[in-house]
């Protein structure tokens, strides 16, 4: 039978056939498939060795599976011709990437076999462990019959219950301030956490004197009034925290309104349709973007009140408040911020009534913004706003001449600025310092009477933390800054003996709290001691007092020096009385004992004893 045309063109001249092997009929891959097929079958071919495997007793390995092009060998060699399989034909370097694919595939199978057996050993041991525990504790439970099953639900149960409590326990107390975690607590008292936020010793040594009314800031302030919280907010100094804190961590009556996908909060009087925040993320950047001291205090009554007649305006008190930040972190904190595109071109730096003109402010960049500038650039630019930002923007820049350097010289300039930042600082409502996260909201909240719901927490590494400097450097920066520098050593120690004063203040109080109650308890105890004693003296009650009129007398006379007793007890905690006082008192018990001279031997030792108690 005449081969098919694809045949012929691919085979060349037909194969001789061995003897009792069956006639080509079909294409030639087919028939190299059942050439192949045949020579496994026959014994003693390679095909059937390379099938069968190693002889018994020999072990393949894990990397020893059969070539790929072995059993195309074996069929090649069976034709008996040169002519190999047209699958035979593949590329080596194909073969061999399926090969290595081959291999691979047996290394995953191993690794997953090694990892399945080894859980299934743990999950075995683990079981066992279990299992002696649960012996152990529930052993006299081992005669109840079906012991195995009740126990292996019951350890179940326990497991899914411990399972649950963690969930839950995640659930209601994410963080690690829960006071549920404190364990320590039964063993030892627990940490102050205020202390020493910067890994500093928690006391200093003041270099400024204050007097008690710079220290004690509290502020009477009333939400449901007309005061308002007006928040300066300096660039790069943390002030974007601290403004979302005010908004949405704070326990109020009726809590500020911040809506998914918006900026701003509406931040609500009780009552009222007015806010009590000045801020970015209530009222927005009214001001001007980064508005300084000079511009927010003669723009902020103004817009608050600008549609009011001036004679139905009422009488606010603002209370102005802001963060500062170590200078040579917040420079180059600005300046990372300055290579990212930021620009603040929006700030109007309105002063005395009109912005500066740009030969008063010169830009230190010609395009869009100053994105990608090196740090050698960003400091060589004499006219860049960042040097001695803070003091810039807590000084009233009227007494200068706003941003017209013609003035007067430079020395007196930046002894009026200081001066002037100083002073504005001090007789501020509150200033927080980034660097003490924890003692910003423990004097924020003594001041304004007003708890936030989460703690806040210090944040160590920052983008200005990520930039390595030099000794050279740095000096470099301070000394662009050394208005920021001096501004800042004052802050920090006006900051820290603020709350060094307020916890002096805050435990005096606690202290006092407990005389009170010891003398209130002194006092019930002596109230209940002079009533059993004159019930053991009166055993008779049925008895008529006027049969017996010195124990009447002794009565009347004790219950007056007991009451004298009592408001002296109860009375002092609040205030001392005064030595005329103190002699009225004693002139009016030595009446009262003239007048109560038949007493009782019983009373006067009991008196005897009350005053020796004492």
């Amino acid at each position: 039978m005449a081969l098919p045309a694809c045949a012929a063109r691919a085979l060349g001249p037909p194969l001789q056939l061995e003897r009792g092997e069956p006639a080509r009929t079909t294409c030639p891959r087919r028939h190299s498939r059942v050439e192949a097929e045949l020579a496994a079958s026959r014994p003693g071919s390679v095909a059937a060795s390379v099938r069968a495997g190693p002889p018994r007793g020999v072990s393949r390995g894990f990397n020893s599976q059969p070539r790929l092009d072995e059993p195309l060998k074996a069929s090649s060699s069976l034709a008996g011709a040169a002519r190999a399989p047209l699958f035979a034909l593949l590329l080596r370097g194909r073969r061999r990437r399926m090969h290595d694919l081959r291999r691979r595939w047996d290394l995953g199978s191993l690794c997953r076999a090694l990892l399945t057996r080894g859980l299934a050993a743990l999950g075995h041991s683990l079981k066992h462990v279990l299992g002696a525990i649960f012996s152990k504790i529930f052993g006299p439970l081992a005669s109840v019959g079906n012991m195995d099953e009740k126990s292996n639900k019951l350890l179940l149960a326990l497991v899914m219950l411990f399972l649950f409590a963690v969930i839950v326990l995640q659930y209601v107390c994410p963080g690690t301030e829960c006071q549920l975690l404190r364990l320590q607590a039964f063993s030892s008292p627990l940490p102050d956490p205020y202390r020493s936020e910067d890994e500093s010793s928690a006391r200093f040594v003041p270099r400024y004197n204050f007097s008690r009314g710079d220290l004690l800031r509290k502020v009477d302030f009333d939400i449901k009034g007309d005061d308002l919280i007006v928040f300066l907010h300096i660039q790069k100094t943390g002030g974007t925290t601290f403004g979302r804190h005010l908004v949405r961590n704070i326990q109020l009556e009726q809590p500020c309104e911040c809506r998914v996908g918006q900026k701003k909060c509406t931040c609500h009087r009780p009552g009222k349709r007015e806010t009590w925040l000045f801020s970015r993320f209530s009222t927005g950047w009214s001001c001007g973007l980064h508005a300084d001291w000079t511009e927010l205090t003669s723009c902020v009554p103004a817009v608050v009140d600008g549609k009011r007649d001036a004679r139905l305006r009422p009488s606010r008190n603002f209370h102005y408040i802001t963060i500062l930040r170590d200078p040579v972190s917040r420079y180059l904190s600005e300046w990372r911020h300055v290579q990212r595109g930021a620009t603040w071109k929006a700030s109007l730096h309105v002063c005395d009534g009109r912005p500066p003109t740009s030969e008063e402010l010169p830009s230190c960049y010609t395009g869009d913004d100053w994105s990608g500038c090196p740090l050698k650039e960003f400091m060589d630019c004499p006219y860049n706003l960042a040097n001695n930002r803070q003091v810039r923007m807590l000084s009233d820049l009227t007494l200068v001449g706003c941003y017209n350097l013609s003035v007067m010289p430079e020395k007196q300039r930046n002894k009026v600025l200081l001066e002037s930042a100083k002073s504005n600082l001090k007789h501020m409502a509150f200033f927080g310092l980034t660097e003490f996260q924890r003692k910003t909201q423990y004097l924020f909240e003594k001041t304004f009477n007003m708890n936030f719901i989460s703690p806040f927490t210090q944040y160590n590494t920052t983008r200005a933390s990520s930039v390595e400097i030099n000794e050279e450097l740095q000096k470099r920066i301070e000394g662009l800054n050394f208005l920021d520098m001096e501004l800042y050593s004052y802050a920090k120690d006006l900051f820290l003996q603020r709350y060094q004063f307020m916890r002096q203040k805050e435990h005096q109080e606690a202290r006092r709290k407990r005389q009170e109650q010891r003398k209130f308890l002194k006092g019930r105890f002596l109230q209940t001691h002079y009533q059993t004693q004159s019930q053991g003296q009166n055993p008779n009650p049925s008895q008529n007092p006027s049969q017996n009129p010195n124990l009447n007398a002794s009565q009347s006379g004790t219950q007056n020096l007991f009451q004298n007793l009592i408001q002296n007890l109860t009375q002092s905690s609040g205030q001392n009385p005064s030595p005329k006082e103190n002699q009225e008192s004693q002139k009016q018990n030595s009446g009262q004992e003239q007048s109560d001279g038949n007493t009782s031997n019983g009373t006067h030792d009991y008196i005897g004893s009350v005053e020796k108690w004492r």
